[in-house]
């Protein structure tokens, strides 16, 4: 049986392929954040569907391999290598890691550590 870092990880794989992150956001708390490299923070289910929502439009096509994971029963941690093509159809790959608390059953948080200089595109020459 599957623990729910490694059902997070299988649902992201999900929601990238098909575009829409509802799976995903039901993996979520009514009572949940979500924080990335930006100040901002995000609350709720709605909060979760906006962030994951906003995570897919950034992308063409976008596709994470994860090579690290470990689950607690508590606090799941996942090491990944996303690549794909970015809006501009600009080619990324980035690295990071995401942590998720949770009961066994929902996130009741979520935060996520990338290289957000594979974002930043070079100044003209």
């Amino acid at each position: 049986m599957a623990n729910l870092t490694e059902t997070f990880m299988q649902t992201l794989q999900t929601i990238e392929a098909s575009g829409d992150p509802m799976p995903l956001v039901e993996l979520f708390a009514d009572e949940t954040s979500l924080r990335n490299m930006t100040t901002q923070e995000w609350h709720g289910k709605e909060g979760a569907q906006d962030f994951w929502t906003r995570y897919l439009e950034n992308f063409q096509t976008i596709r994470s391999e994860f090579f690290h994971h470990a689950d607690d029963g508590h606090t799941g941690s996942m090491e990944w290598e996303a690549t794909g093509q970015l809006g501009d159809g600009a080619d990324i790959a980035y690295r990071g890691i995401s942590v998720i608390e949770h009961d066994g059953q929902k996130v009741s948080a979520f935060r996520t550590y990338y290289d957000s200089a594979a974002f930043v595109k070079p100044a003209a020459q």
